[in-house]
């Protein structure tokens, strides 16, 4: 059950991950995210309605691990803007791979909390940054327009993978044990759609209206990430936690794999041989954290 889940978690990750990317494209970076939190924190209230003990824990909850959670939320809110842009402007195929190196982050701030490293977890880490490096190399042959986006996107994305780094340690250490996750994720859209009033107001003034097709798409990148969140949990509940969290970082060749057929993306073989190092560094650094 959990290989299965783990798999069902990294097919929705990767499907979110592609339509992120389309959504950035249609309705531009900051109304796109603004979009995919009201929906999720829809999505949760409904939940946390059905369930009354959801509320009760949040309210009994102290305001240190509160706090935390506004914290790690604003990491995320923050991380999801870098993210989307990062998608709008470089290729599914390499971004989305990058961000699963967020374990580096996360696995770095440990270690400064004091948590030992093993050889395992040093070894995911070197072999996430040789990936990274080989990734982000451009084709020689591209225009230096190209290669200045290529760049902008690489740089992006591996913000977005510390941003989330951030969080999921912040969310670990103090907001998650008291809070669970379903509260976690409810404060979490919430502070994001705070976060992005000004343009929630900016798009009324606008008159702006959304197609029924990114409509259909934004409405599937919030389902299908509950989709991988209900999965992930789901595995981790009935079967090994260790591995959910490995299999699901395949999310970022699935992702990849999407951008190739869609958008007829092409790497080169020193990009693809990176990427792949990245995803091995990722699995690496869950599989021993």
């Amino acid at each position: 059950m959990d290989v299965f889940m783990g798999l069902l978690a990294a097919m929705f990750w990767g499907a979110t991950d592609f339509l992120v990317g389309v959504n950035a494209r249609a309705l531009g970076v900051k109304r796109a995210v603004l979009f995919g939190q009201l929906l999720g924190l829809l999505l949760m209230s409904v939940i946390i309605v059905i369930s009354i003990n959801h509320w009760e824990k949040f309210i009994s909850a102290s305001w240190r691990a509160v706090g935390s959670g506004v914290v790690a939320s604003l990491c995320t809110v923050v991380g999801a803007l870098a993210l989307s842009k990062a998608f709008a402007v470089g290729q599914t195929a390499v971004v989305a791979p990058l961000v699963t190196s967020y374990g580096v982050f996360t696995t770095l701030l440990a270690w400064l909390g004091g948590d030992a490293l093993s050889a395992w977890q040093v070894s995911g880490i070197l072999v996430c940054f040789g990936g990274v490096l080989l990734a982000t190399r451009s084709d020689h042959g591209a225009d230096s327009e190209r290669k200045a986006t290529s760049t902008i996107s690489v740089g992006l994305a591996l913000l977005a993978a510390m941003l989330y780094g951030i969080s999921f340690w912040i969310q670990g250490k103090f907001a998650l044990p008291a809070l669970g996750p379903v509260n976690m994720l409810a404060l979490g859209y919430a502070v994001g759609v705070t976060f992005l009033i000004p343009e929630a107001f900016r798009f009324l003034q606008d008159h702006a209206t959304i197609r029924p097709k990114t409509l259909g798409s934004l409405c599937g990148a919030s389902l299908f990430n509950l989709g991988g969140f209900s999965a992930f949990s789901w595995g981790a509940l009935s079967g090994s936690v260790s591995v959910v969290t490995v299999i699901s970082t395949l999310s970022g060749g699935i992702a990849a794999i999407l951008g190739y057929f869609f958008y007829r993306e092409r790497l080169s073989v020193i990009q693809i041989v990176g990427v792949s190092l990245v995803l091995l560094g990722a699995v690496l650094l869950h599989l021993f954290g």
